[in-house]
């Protein structure tokens, strides 16, 4: 009777020790570190990063190219001098690209406004100079589209009313904003036509409200960032000089 005393009360001391504890958080305390040029720095990482910064810096501030006056994208209504230079470099260092692996060219090329992040500085033109106009990391990719959602690409260009840059289409509205004439390389859209669209993954996924790439046939995805096009056609061509033309206007 006693050893069964005992192993009861074994028993209840091993339920009870094993019970899991409740813990209840009832305040968080921090403080905020302010970072400035009074906080020492640490020599041995300092040490140890200033190669590679040197090197960066030196490459970002390796001239590429020349720009005769300075590019906004505020200088045009319905086009800009500096949107068309960027739809026409992504079309001329990515048709080779494209055309290598499909034996077919691109139509078209539009991108997005927003996307011009800096103005060309009339002067010497850095990578850097990429890097401000496009910092983000969105890869050229080309879209298979039925004529049909081409017209819907060109009736969002004309509701849209913004100077997103386009190569290779030719837009003309009337005061109303109604079409009156919309040519790719030259020719009337055809409904019945495959077009090849190039244009970013951003954009391709919905940004800035482009619905019209999807449904579309088939996507080919470059692997080729729309900045390092601009670092490429910079490379090649010693002076940029765009200029706004008629690709995009308005008849008032």
């Amino acid at each position: 009777m006693k050893i069964n005393v005992f192993f009861i009360f074994f028993f209840v001391l091993t339920i009870f020790s094993c019970k899991k504890e409740h813990y209840n958080l009832i305040k968080i305390e921090g403080k905020q570190i302010e970072i400035t040029d009074t906080l020492d720095s640490n020599t041995e990482i300092h040490a140890y990063v200033k190669p590679f910064k040197e090197r960066v810096e030196s490459d970002l501030d390796n001239v590429l190219s020349y720009a005769v006056h300075t590019y906004s994208k505020r200088d045009g209504e319905f086009n800009t001098a500096i949107g068309n230079f960027m739809a026409d470099a992504v079309y001329e260092q990515a048709n080779p690209v494209f055309k290598s692996r499909t034996g077919k060219d691109i139509d078209m090329v539009i991108l997005n406004h927003g996307s011009i992040r800096s103005i060309l500085s009339k002067g010497n033109i850095t990578t850097r100079t990429a890097y401000e106009i496009m910092p983000f990391e969105n890869s050229i990719v080309v879209v298979e589209l039925k004529g049909i959602n081409v017209n819907a690409l060109i009736d969002y260009l004309t509701k849209a009313k913004r100077a997103h840059p386009i190569s290779k289409l030719k837009l003309t509205i009337d005061k109303d904003f109604d079409v009156i004439e919309a040519l790719i390389n030259g020719k009337e859209i055809d409904t019945s036509n495959t077009y090849y669209v190039a244009t970013n993954d951003y954009l391709y996924s919905g940004g800035d409200n482009m619905s019209f790439f999807k449904p579309n046939d088939s996507l080919y995805d470059l692997n080729y960032k729309i900045r390092n096009a601009l670092i490429d056609y910079f490379k090649k061509t010693d002076t940029i000089k765009p200029v706004i033309d008629d690709r995009f206007i308005q008849i008032k």
